[in-house]
């Protein structure tokens, strides 16, 4: 992007107030998994992390906060915005929602569209320096067919046919203004854009960035995903903390009493600690010190969780996803067994991973070393990280 890109204020707003029926289920489409984490999650990764965004704010349904919370956990977004009755109503009340930054663009995207591209979004922002509106899409290729009663009636031209996509960017005061005096019923903020009188701009799109509205669209999405994946890489991690006075310590986000606790700035999780350090690793990614400094008061008593999940995010970001977690505890007490399935369940919350790809072990260095000596706790992690090629 050039210089004058980078000065432009740009808002994406997610919207994700709607009940995804059509899917089933017991929560709407948006906060269904998908390769581990919320549909919803995947849209807010691709633009938290691209670098031409300033904002990101999404639109929910009241009721669905406690699955926004869980999908938007560690994300740097704003205050999530009320839907409306209807998807046009919706994206109004973002928009009203975001008035008060004086924004220059804002970036209109499905939070049912999980697999976005950073490409895709700089098409639109491109769109943008020449229209006052651009949205993705991509041209129409099959044959097109009207029918009757599951009968060809007619054929349909495809020539300079497309099929729209999101994001769909817009000059901001131009597109608030459009919703403010639209009338109801249109199809997407593009069709509510021309209606205005505004030019509208196709960039390319990508065949991916699909909208999930079924079941079998999400079945097909999760095995496409999985399917590019074929570069497979391992990380280590290794962490150690002391014990200090207290009375239980902290592994895999579990509290377990003992005589003593084990020190450090954060809640000193050592197992996690191990882990975000695996993971990071199996990225190229650095440490956990580099993204997290012990001097930093802001990370003071810190839930390591938190760390965990920054990690595996950077997973996601890369189009990746986190494919396995072998976890060591080293330490003579307090004994590990009696606490592993609590320990696993823990980690494959955070994670996303299921069960059967979470394992947790311990021993002992037969009272040799400092953990022989009960002076502390060690840990090590293996993560194994599937990324596309």
């Amino acid at each position: 992007m050039d210089d004058n890109q980078d000065k432009m204020t740009v808002a994406a707003l997610i919207v994700a107030g709607g009940r995804g029926e059509r899917l089933g289920g017991p929560v709407a489409k948006q906060y269904q998994n998908l390769a581990g984490i919320p549909v919803l999650r995947h849209a807010l990764l691709a633009f938290c992390h691209h670098p031409g965004i300033t904002v990101v704010a999404v639109v929910i349904r009241d009721e669905d906060r406690a699955l926004y919370d869980r999908a938007a956990e560690g994300l740097d977004l704003l205050p999530p915005i009320r839907g409306g009755d209807s998807r046009q109503q919706s994206v109004l009340h973002g928009l009203q929602g975001l008035e008060y930054l004086n924004l220059d663009r804002v970036l209109i995207h499905d939070g049912a569209r999980p697999f976005v591209s950073a490409m895709v979004i700089n098409n639109v922002l491109a769109g943008l320096d020449v229209h006052v509106g651009a949205i993705a899409a991509v041209p129409v290729v099959d044959s097109l067919k009207r029918g009757v009663d599951e009968r060809v009636m007619d054929e349909v031209p495809r020539e300079n046919l497309w099929l729209a996509q999101t994001p769909q960017g817009f000059n901001f005061a131009a597109i608030l203004s459009a919703h403010r005096n639209a009338s109801k019923g249109h199809s997407d903020d593009a069709s509510l854009a021309r209606a205005a009188g505004l030019e509208v701009a196709l960039v390319a799109g990508a065949a991916e960035n699909t909208k999930i509205t079924s079941a079998a669209d999400l079945a097909r999405a999760d095995a496409a995903h999985t399917a590019r994946l074929f570069d497979v890489r391992v990380g280590q991690g290794f962490d150690v903390h002391r014990f200090e006075p207290g009375n239980q310590v902290r592994l895999c986000g579990i509290d377990i009493p003992h005589f003593a606790k084990l020190a450090g700035h954060s809640d000193a999780d050592v197992a996690l600690h191990a882990v975000t350090d695996a993971i990071l690793g199996a990225i190229g990614k650095g440490d956990i010190g580099r993204h997290f400094p012990p001097g930093e008061a802001q990370w003071r008593n810190a839930n390591s969780a938190r760390f965990v999940s920054f990690a595996v995010d950077q997973v996601h970001a890369l189009g990746g996803r986190l494919a396995h977690l072998d976890v060591t505890i080293i330490c003579e007490a307090p004994r590990i067994t009696p606490h592993h399935g609590m320990m696993a369940a823990r980690l494959g919350a955070i994670t996303g991973l299921d069960a059967d790809r979470v394992s947790i072990k311990a021993t002992t260095t037969e009272r040799l070393g400092f953990t022989g000596r009960n002076e502390g706790i060690a840990a090590q992690a293996t993560a194994t990280v599937r990324l596309p090629i």
